[in-house]
């Protein structure tokens, strides 16, 4: 038989002399055909090189079993997190994932979103590129009814429903708690971005400022990432006067910043206080360990999963509230405890 051949039911059933319908019913493991019947069709199936075609069975069903899931990058701690509670709601319900990274492009974010649609998953993840605004190129799903939940980075508008952290507030407690520690001249870190986790951790620490009545100031840097942690420590030290509170967006720009303040001969927290966020597994690693606010990621992955689940499956009539807080809470270590250094 030819290789290139796509090999069929109707394949099998002449090969063994059988009807297609008994064939089909026998690899679907029904009872009714007789087990020796139904061994030696799945053993043919085998020789063959038979593949079920789950997709023209799907389509028959109107459904595909398939939740599309968009990040912004698969390289970070949270993120896995995030991808492991999805999963693991997923099979629990019988679905499986088709996970794409956009790698911070609004337009890879857009193809990756048109290549989901095309594939009929039942519903779709998302965690926005920095560059997305409004993003219009997921109006097909919302268009043919297909359930959309955003989680982490959220678009300015809440149509759909959106699983996050309270960066504001988070921030807030963060800034708070430099303050609480005696730091008077603060600086945030953050990226220059139109999505909400970078600009409400920015109001949150200047909410916090202006109602202690100290000096605070921002510092955009192009990236969360180690190398512009070093960056932005590097123009912290060409300042006139050093800051005595750093808060930073995330915890790689926070650990980047303090190793080379510490390698310019900074005490940490003797001098400056630092605080990151996302509580990555390297914050405990580092010397002094990273003060941070915690993001359980696990819990906003499933979170997210089982309630875009149950809009597939019609279990809940969703007219209610959109947006759902997943909580978390600051975590204080030596990078910003003076006390403990007296």
């Amino acid at each position: 038989m030819n290789s290139e051949k796509e090999i069929t039911i109707y394949d099998i059933a002449e090969k063994l002399n059988l009807s297609a319908s008994t064939v089909s019913r026998a690899l679907k493991g029904n009872t009714v055909i007789h087990e020796s019947t139904r061994q030696r069709v799945c053993k043919c199936a085998g020789e063959l090189g038979y593949r079920s075609n789950t997709f023209a069975s799907n389509l028959r069903q109107k459904r595909t079993h398939t939740i599309g899931v968009i990040v912004p990058r698969l390289n970070s701690n949270f993120m896995s997190k995030c991808l492991a509670g999805m999963e693991e709601v997923a099979t629990e319900n019988g679905y499986n994932l088709i996970i794409s990274q956009s790698h911070e492009s609004l337009q890879k974010e857009a193809e990756n979103a048109k290549t989901l649609f095309n594939n009929r998953v039942d519903g779709l993840i998302v965690s926005l590129t920095v560059e997305s605004g409004k993003p219009d190129h997921f109006k097909p799903f919302s268009e043919k009814r297909v359930p959309l939940v955003f989680f982490d980075r959220i678009p300015a508008y809440n149509s759909e429903a959106c699983f996050v952290t309270d960066n504001m507030e988070l921030a807030c407690d963060a800034t708070r708690h430099l303050i609480d520690q005696g730091c008077r001249q603060l600086l945030h870190i953050t990226q220059k971005s139109g999505i909400n986790v970078y600009a409400d951790r920015k109001s949150g620490f200047e909410k916090a400022v202006k109602e202690s009545g100290i000096s605070g100031k921002t510092v955009f840097i192009e990236k969360m990432d180690i190398d512009a942690g070093r960056q932005a420590a590097n123009e912290i030290m060409a300042m006139k006067k050093l800051p005595d509170g750093i808060f930073v967006s995330n915890d790689a720009a926070a650990i980047g910043c303090m190793k080379t303040l510490r390698e310019n001969g900074i005490k940490i927290p003797e001098q400056i206080c630092i605080v990151g966020y996302n509580n990555d597994p390297v914050s405990t690693l580092v010397t002094p360990m990273l003060s941070t606010v915690t993001y359980p990621g696990k819990e906003a992955g499933a979170r997210a999963a089982r309630y875009l689940i149950d809009r597939i499956e019609g279990r809940k009539n969703f007219s209610g509230e959109k947006c759902f807080i997943v909580k978390s809470e600051l975590i204080v270590r030596e990078s910003s405890n003076r006390k403990i250094n007296q």
